[in-house]
Formats: structure tokens, C-alpha cells, sequence
């Protein structure tokens, strides 16, 4: 396989830090996940490269691999406010996956965002080369969670009853 990074790209009609705000909760990972494999999480919000929180898996959610449920820990790769944040996935399986998720955002002149989602396995151990185990999700589930994510921030929940 050739291509080692998927990349989508969509419009918000909000400012980065809206956007930027979703993806430093842990909480809104499991919520914006269109894969269906994260569960729930664990771990206070994220304000710098190191920062880590934890998130109860599902892989049953793919039907491709059985490892049922199961917890990894989100590491904070890359992170710049309202602008970056890049991590990585420990978790028990050795050696470690080294894959990245992250996301660009970047202001336009109308008060909206370019925000760029992005998956690299470029970096994984040669010991999963071969395997056919990555990408572990397509391009098209980056794009799906896009969608998610625009509309979590776009569209909140009405307060109130």
C-alpha cells in the first residue's frame, strides 16, 4: 500500500475555538466517533503536548478484528490552541501501533473554520507492515466524524426543556 495518510477537509460556519474545544474533551472524541468504537471516557481536557485521558474501546463495533472491549490511552502528540492537536494510542499491544489522528483548523474571513482531519500510519512498527490491519479505519469514517463534529458544533442542543 502506497498511500500511508487519509485527509478530509470541511467548512464550519463557527470560529476555531468552538471547533478546538470539541476535540481537546475526551468526552467529545466518543461523541463526535462516527467508527462507533469509542465508548466513553475518562480524563480531564486537554491544554498541552503530554496531556493524556483514557477511552474504553469496542472493537466488536468494526466486526473486523475480535478484541471486544478494551481501554487505550490518548497521548497528546502535537498541540497548538484553536490551531492543532495531534496524538498517538498507547494501549497493551506491543510494539506500540505509532499511527497519529489529529486535525488543522484554520480561520477564514467570515468567522468560519477550514478544519482538516487527518489519520498517518506512515510511522507504524514494521512488525504490522504486511498485516493488512491498517488503515484500521477508512477515509471515509474521517469524513463521517466530520460531519459529527459540524453538526455538535454548528447545531448545540437546545438548554433547557
Amino acid at each position: 500500500m502506497t498511500t500511508e495518510r487519509f485527509e478530509v477537509r470541511r467548512r464550519f460556519s463557527v470560529a476555531p475555538a468552538a471547533v478546538f474545544a470539541v476535540l481537546c474533551d475526551p468526552r467529545g472524541h466518543v461523541a463526535i466517533d462516527s467508527s462507533g468504537m469509542l465508548q466513553s471516557a475518562e480524563g480531564g481536557t486537554v491544554t498541552g503536548v503530554g496531556d493524556e485521558f483514557v477511552v474504553h474501546m469496542d472493537r466488536e463495533a468494526l466486526n473486523d478484528y475480535p478484541l471486544g472491549r478494551y481501554d487505550v490511552t490518548v497521548v497528546i502528540t502535537e498541540f497548538e490552541r484553536d490551531a492543532h492537536i495531534q496524538w498517538t494510542i498507547r494501549g497493551v499491544i506491543q510494539p506500540p501501533l505509532r499511527h497519529l489522528y489529529g486535525y488543522r483548523l484554520e480561520a477564514d474571513t467570515e468567522g468560519g473554520t477550514l478544519v482538516t482531519s487527518y489519520y498517518d500510519w506512515s510511522q507504524i512498527d514494521e512488525a504490522y507492515r504486511d498485516k493488512g490491519v491498517f488503515p484500521v479505519i477508512p477515509e471515509a469514517a474521517l469524513r463521517a466524524t466530520l460531519g459529527i463534529l459540524a453538526r455538535t458544533v454548528e447545531q448545540p442542543l437546545a438548554s433547557g426543556g
